[in-house]
């Protein structure tokens, strides 16, 4: 398992930087970064799962393990899902958390990612791109 980490620091307090990462139309936008027409489906509520998926209904599924809006989120990835179809995965601890700590120039976004070491190169080309589009939309949109 690797151990990735971002951070980007956005002129935006801690709830904006929230909303656009999790917004609807927002979220759509901004994870464009990985995949065109991405969108998530499920409540962003603790023990709830979430399925990311692309257009063609494929992506991965996870369940939230902790939430403190405006503050943090954490997920903890299950499997990929083919088709509308899940397919569990051994991924062990592969979790994907996301940290907004409020300071003197607004917000520091950090995004620390635990993943197997196939997905390593697929996080370190897309995931400082998601992150500039986060501060992009988060500093310019009302």
């Amino acid at each position: 398992m690797e151990q990735l980490s971002y951070e980007i620091e956005i002129n935006a307090e801690p709830e904006k930087v929230w909303s656009v990462l999790w917004s609807d139309i927002t979220y759509r936008q901004w994870t464009t970064a990985f995949t065109e027409g991405s969108f998530y489906e499920g409540a962003l509520e603790e023990n709830s799962i979430v399925k990311f998926l692309d257009p063609k209904n494929n992506g991965m599924y996870s369940r939230v393990i902790k939430v403190i809006p405006n503050q943090e989120i954490t997920f903890l990835h299950l499997g990929e899902i083919y088709d509308g179809i899940e397919v569990a995965q051994e991924w062990g601890d592969a979790t994907e958390a996301y940290f907004l700590e409020e300071n003197d120039e607004g917000t520091l976004l950090k995004v620390v990612i635990n993943t197997p070491a196939e997905f390593k190169s697929f996080f370190e080309e897309k995931f400082p791109k998601a992150m500039n589009i986060v501060k992009h939309l988060s500093e310019n949109q009302l």
